[in-house]
């Protein structure tokens, strides 16, 4: 299975003294034999992975130095490290800035066309998930309440019956929506 399937938990743990490598490494572990150990095809799998994530300078760092954006690189490059054609995600980009986030939900994106990846996550951003995901589904106490596009998913009355917020829902030049915050007229 864990060839096939690997996993990103929104709260993952790891040995704090353990290397970013070697974490990333662990990634690799449905390919090594029992009582094995990595093969130079593993540590180039590794390598490339860390490479892709910008982890290059933090692959002798041990993990528990990592800030929170740093660590949930190394969990996405363990994850990646597996070479699975299904990648489970949940909250992928806690943690990480803006700019991070952009980061890897678009190699993420990459990976999806160009190894055939396909990619199930559990969002609770609204716009990064409208704007890097084919489907959507919109969940409430475990049930599928919408689905389809972007469009036809995140629209400013589904977020208020299910969510309790009022927001805007705005057209993003390049497709998808943005999901902004709307406070009642009058309010400041």
């Amino acid at each position: 299975i864990a060839r096939r399937v690997a996993y990103v938990p929104q709260n993952p743990v790891a040995p704090g003294d353990m290397s970013v490598l070697d974490f990333v490494l662990i990634g690799r572990t449905p390919y090594i034999p029992y009582l094995g150990s990595e093969t130079a095809d593993d540590l180039r799998a590794a390598h490339g992975v860390i490479r892709r994530l910008d982890l290059t300078d933090l692959a002798d760092r041990p993990v528990g130095s990592l800030s929170g954006g740093e660590f949930q690189r190394a969990v996405l490059g363990r994850a990646l490290a597996q070479g699975a054609s299904i990648l489970l995600l949940d909250e992928p980009t806690t943690a990480l800035d803006v700019g991070r986030q952009a980061e890897v939900m678009e190699l993420v994106q990459r990976l999806r066309s160009t190894r055939g990846l396909t990619v199930v996550s559990a969002m609770h951003d609204l716009t990064l998930a409208a704007q890097f995901a084919d489907h959507l589904l919109l969940l409430r106490e475990g049930r599928i309440v919408a689905r389809g596009s972007a469009s036809e998913v995140i629209t400013e009355e589904l977020v208020l019956t299910h969510y309790g917020a009022r927001v805007r829902v705005l057209d993003h030049p390049e497709g998808g929506v943005v999901v902004a915050p709307s406070r009642p007229k009058g309010e400041r």
